[in-house]
């Protein structure tokens, strides 16, 4: 009986000047604060490809686009002012680019888009995936520096003939007879 109470005596001693150490550590811990903008560093890395099939998504058949440029851009919510704008960014051999970030833009719309394509042949941009969207703030519980872009295209003047296989394979067609004129 003694024995469990030392134990309990023991273990209860040990909750109880273990929680305002864990408690302090966790609030003195280094991490973003509002004030700390300039302090924040961010990678954004994203891709753009060639839309061989004109279907403004990607395809097996669809193509990097090495040396594509693209730049990003935070417009503040309330007054859509612009509260930072990257140089231009080139991508490189397989069409991937990198976007480094000094600041913390919790009340911006930050959104990389295309500016152009080096393929005479592929420089069409598409209308839904002109932008990508990023967050670049700590402050809303997404963590870490690097930053990850929905990827972006241009589009082929025409589109390849192997296409219609290929979209017949993922279902596209199908879905188009079943739809009607609304998968379109």
């Amino acid at each position: 009986m003694a024995k469990a109470s030392v134990i309990s005596l023991v273990s209860l001693f040990i909750c109880i000047f273990s929680s305002p150490s864990f408690a302090y550590a966790s609030a003195s811990a280094p991490g973003p604060s509002p004030s700390s903008n300039q302090q924040m560093r961010f990678e954004v890395l994203g891709h753009v490809y060639c839309d061989t099939c004109r279907v403004e998504f990607e395809t097996s058949i669809s193509e990097p686009i090495p040396g594509a440029t693209v730049k990003l851009e935070c417009r503040n919510r309330t007054d859509e002012k612009i509260t930072y704008q990257s140089p231009e960014i080139t991508a490189g051999d397989k069409g991937n680019y990198k976007i480094q970030v000094t600041g913390d833009y919790e009340e911006s719309d930050c959104d990389v888009m295309l500016v152009k394509s080096p393929r005479a042949d592929c420089n069409d941009p598409t209308e839904e995936w002109r932008k990508a969207r990023v967050v670049l703030t700590t402050l809303d519980g997404v963590s870490g520096e690097i930053r990850f872009a929905n990827n972006l295209g241009f589009k082929k003047k025409e589109a390849l003939p192997e296409c219609t296989k290929v979209l017949t394979e993922m279902g596209y067609f199908e879905l188009q007879k079943e739809l009607g004129n609304e998968a379109a």
